[in-house]
């Protein structure tokens, strides 16, 4: 991505708003969020079942000018 884009992960000890907040500081504005599932693989017999553990957000943000 270029400087006028860049993207931000919520790290899993900061808050939404603290990420958001990190943004503003920078000098950038949220244009768009995407979340991914995280899967765990768990084993039960013969069957292979993947349960949800968490999720991955990050923000796509641009530039303030």
């Amino acid at each position: 991505m270029s400087k006028k884009k860049m993207q931000f992960e919520v790290a899993e000890n900061e808050s939404i708003d603290d990420c958001l907040n990190r943004m503003k500081q920078q000098g950038y504005v949220p244009v768009r969020r995407t979340e991914k599932p995280i899967f765990q693989e768990v084993k039960k017999g013969n069957e292979t079942i993947y349960e949800p553990v968490s999720r991955q957000i990050v923000f796509e943000a641009k530039l303030i000018e």
